[in-house]
């Protein structure tokens, strides 16, 4: 029996196989990720979790889709894809879901309808899946009103977020049902399949090509350019791709680095990296990678069309020589091929770094010492550099090149990596008078507890 809750006039729990018309791809993937999410408990707790929501063992997930609310007078016809019910005890928190596949993307009018939808039932959020990326799911790719949200929170998923979600369960055993696991299973290759409509980030806008050309011209970028804007904006959705490909790739959660003054301001972080990209024609990012040895970095260079991802990690203090500090790290990178690799060495004093070939240190690593004669080695950093040429200013091609890169340099290196740590303190030796000097209060304390006894 499918009963649906009271205020609802229509709608179904949703189903891992929905009986829908071949044309409706995005009913059939949208239903099955939502029975998943409420069939299998790890799922659904992890899902969640992105939307503030605590799931526990006491929590019932229930699903629902094409529902049809009483209340009803502004949606014009319009009917969500699904609803997520979350009870907790008494407490209840309810969810609109909207979906789009493919090349779809969300309607920001037909949004903003179901955040009113949404505001008069009672419903506490609107989530959108879409395959378009933001940097986190409490940001949106779709400008919507203030007063839009002043009541109703709006979340966010890609496809490729779900995605890696039931990757790293799967990777980590995280499962404890062995059932559950087992559709888990298949959701993944159901999501991976042409036929689910869910892809990655895979091009960049056409403004990409023109401002590449521009800089190339010689022209300025203005911070208030429209196009350099659009490239930030899919420059952020790509490096939200990224990060999703590389926690697929070693399995653990990968997220971009913001400082904290960016962590809550999305127009503070888009205002400092267009006035990056005026001065200095770069796009920078960094990704947290747990238990890595420092920060995956990574720049985009217009002017030279090259691109570099590096890991810095802190010169050992317990070496006093630059070259003794430099061959601890060669010897990490002993067994990997110097091909477009580099060290950067990082000073104290004035100037910012000097470069060297990774096979060039590794023949002459006293080669170093005619760089900064009088100042200290106090970091050094690892670099992949390579230059794209022609393929820089593709919109796909770039795309293509720099996710196989930045995987890549973290195999070859970041992986590789270890941070130098001081090692624990030791025992000192004593001469022969401070070990009587020890010995003789040691003898004292036993006389001392001999008389005590006595």
């Amino acid at each position: 029996m499918n009963s649906i809750p009271e205020y609802l006039t229509k709608g179904e729990k949703a189903r891992l196989f929905p009986v829908l018309s071949d044309t409706s791809k995005e009913g059939r993937t949208t239903s099955v990720v939502l029975a998943c999410l409420a069939h299998v408990q790890e799922f659904g707790r992890a899902m969640l979790s992105t939307v503030g929501q605590r799931a526990g063992s006491r929590a019932r997930v229930i699903c629902y889709t094409e529902v049809c609310f009483k209340k009803d007078e502004k949606t014009k016809g319009d009917r969500p894809d699904g609803l997520i019910v979350l009870k907790v005890g008494r407490r209840e928190w309810k969810a609109l879901v909207e979906a789009k596949v493919g090349n779809a993307e969300l309607n920001p009018n037909q949004l903003e309808r179901y955040l009113e939808l949404a505001r008069a039932n009672d419903v506490d959020a609107v989530i959108t899946i879409s395959n378009q990326f933001t940097p986190a799911p409490n940001e949106h790719p779709v400008p919507v009103s203030r007063r839009a949200v002043s009541k109703v929170a709006l979340y966010h998923w890609s496809w490729m977020h779900i995605l890696t979600q039931v990757d790293l369960l799967l990777q980590n055993d995280e499962v404890a049902d062995e059932d559950q696991e087992g559709v888990l299973v298949e959701l993944a290759r159901f999501l991976t399949h042409d036929s689910a409509g869910v892809k990655g980030f895979d091009s960049m806008p056409a403004a990409w090509t023109e401002l590449v050309q521009s800089v190339a011209n010689g022209s300025a970028i203005s911070h208030r350019s429209p196009l350099a804007k659009e490239v930030i904006d899919a420059w952020y959705q790509e490096a939200r791709d990224l990060s999703l490909i590389l926690s697929r790739k070693i399995g653990v959660q990968v997220a971009t680095r913001l400082p904290r003054v960016h962590r809550n301001d999305s127009q503070a972080r888009l205002k400092s990296d267009l006035e990056e990209l005026s001065k200095n024609s770069v796009i920078l990012t960094s990704w947290d990678i747990r238990d890595a040895a420092g920060a995956l970095d990574f720049c985009v260079d217009l002017k030279t069309k090259t691109v570099t991802a590096s890991m810095k990690v802190r010169a050992p203090a317990d070496k006093v020589k630059s070259t003794a500090r430099l061959n601890w790290l060669l010897r990490q990178l002993n067994n990997e091929a110097p091909e477009d690799l580099f060290v950067r060495l990082h000073w104290t004093g004035p100037g910012v770094y000097t470069q060297h070939a990774l096979a060039t240190l590794r023949e002459n690593p006293d080669i170093i010492s005619q760089d900064r004669t009088n100042a200290q080695l106090h970091t050094l950093e690892v670099c992949l550099v390579r230059n794209l040429a022609g393929r820089f200013g593709q919109r796909k091609n770039f795309i293509v090149d720099i996710e196989k890169l930045v995987p890549e340099f973290y195999e070859r290196a970041g992986q590789r990596i270890k941070a130098w740590q001081p090692s624990a303190p030791r025992i000192r030796e004593v001469s022969a008078t401070e070990d009587g000097i020890c010995g003789e209060g040691g003898r004292i304390a036993e006389e001392e507890e001999g008389a005590t006894a006595d």
